[in-house]
Parts: C-alpha cells; sequence; structure tokens
C-alpha cells in the first residue's frame, strides 16, 4: 500500500508533467510540489485534508493569475501525480488500515504506549507531551496508519493494561523527571546572563 509521498525524482517529475503540472512556470509548480507535501503531511497526521487543501489553495492563488478553486485544482493534480494515487484515496487508505490493525496489532501498541514512560524519565528527559508525539509517530509508521489514530489506540491499549489513563500516568512522569531537569536548566541559563554583564565589565576593567 502506497501511503507515503513519493518524493523523488520520478514523483517529482510525474507530477511536472501532470495536466496541471505541464501549465505551471518552474516557480508555481515548487511552490505546488511543496504544499502537496505538507497537505500529505496533514492526512498522515490527522486523517484529514480539508481545510489544509482551502487554507493553501487560497494562499498559493494569492498573486496569481488564477483563482483559489483553480489553484485546488492544480494541487490535487500535482498531489495525485506525483504520490500515485489521490489525497482522498491516501486518507482512506490510511482510515482502512486503522480498522484492520485496531485488534490485531495490540503488542506493538501497548509497547509504543509504554515506550512514552521511558521517555519522559531517560535522558534527556522530555516532556509528556512530546513523549507522547513521538511514540505516536513511530507507531503510525510501524502501522501505516495515522498519528491521531495511533495516539488513541496507544490511550485505549494502555487503560486495558494497566488500568489508568496514559496521559495521567505521563504526566506524573513529567512531573517527578522532566520538571526537576527543566528548571535546572532554567536556572542555569538565568545565573549565565547575570554572569555575563559582571564578566564584560571585569574585562573592560582589567583591559583599562
Amino acid at each position: 500500500m502506497n501511503t507515503q509521498p513519493d518524493q523523488t525524482k520520478n514523483g517529482m517529475e510525474a507530477a511536472r508533467q501532470s495536466f496541471s503540472g505541464k501549465g505551471l512556470t518552474e516557480s508555481q509548480f515548487r511552490e505546488a510540489w511543496a504544499i502537496t507535501g505538507i497537505i500529505h503531511g496533514e492526512i498522515q497526521k490527522t486523517g484529514s485534508f480539508r481545510e489544509k487543501l482551502t487554507d493553501y489553495a487560497h494562499a498559493y492563488a494569492r498573486n496569481q493569475k488564477f483563482d483559489a478553486m483553480r489553484g485546488e485544482t492544480i494541487l490535487r493534480d500535482v498531489y495525485t501525480a506525483g504520490n500515485g494515487q489521490s489525497m482522498n484515496q491516501t486518507r482512506e487508505a490510511l482510515m482502512e488500515r486503522e480498522a484492520q490493525v485496531s485488534q490485531t496489532a495490540q503488542p506493538d501498541i501497548l509497547a509504543h504506549a509504554e515506550r512514552v514512560e521511558h521517555l519522559i524519565q531517560d535522558g534527556p528527559t522530555q516532556p509528556f507531551y512530546k513523549a507522547y508525539d513521538q511514540a505516536a509517530v513511530e507507531l503510525s509508521g510501524v502501522l501505516q496508519i495515522t498519528q491521531s489514530g495511533a495516539k488513541e489506540m496507544m490511550k485505549e491499549a494502555y487503560r486495558t493494561a494497566h488500568g489508568r489513563d496514559l496521559y495521567e500516568a505521563g504526566k506524573e512522569l513529567e512531573e517527578a523527571y522532566h520538571k526537576p531537569v527543566r528548571e535546572a536548566e532554567i536556572a542555569s541559563r538565568k545565573a549565565e546572563k547575570l554572569e555575563s554583564p559582571s564578566q564584560q565589565r571585569a574585562q573592560s576593567q582589567s583591559m583599562g
């Protein structure tokens, strides 16, 4: 199943030779190509693209001779040619995959949920939101699902296995492990800022 964007030379050439791509200047095409990569990332993250496509189509069409509707058509064509499937086909493939793996991949899902704990505790420590996101991105890559879907599956698997909420457990670990490290870093930065002016004055006095 192809759920990853084909951001290769072949994919880019196919997009350039698409019906819409052939009519664009080089700068117009490169902008469209970059935007389709952002939209693909949004589909992988949330399983949705409608709002992002609308927003970027308007931005893309600004200062151009075509309107936002034409801009959206161009972005859809470039995306489809470059990725071998439409935005909606990419989204549907991810949704179908999530339905398939939600019951069959529980060991993987639980392992990534529990990995959040280790990411928070082990150096360098992380706050819960970063550890949760990192584990979800890793799981979504393993199972070929959306990151938001991965997060929901991790929450359910953790609750079933441990009888408590992953967020609550993660925030407790953040308080115990990450917060002291973070506070020490902040105190160190403040101390460095206080020392710098005094050091500069001392250096100026010694030079004088």
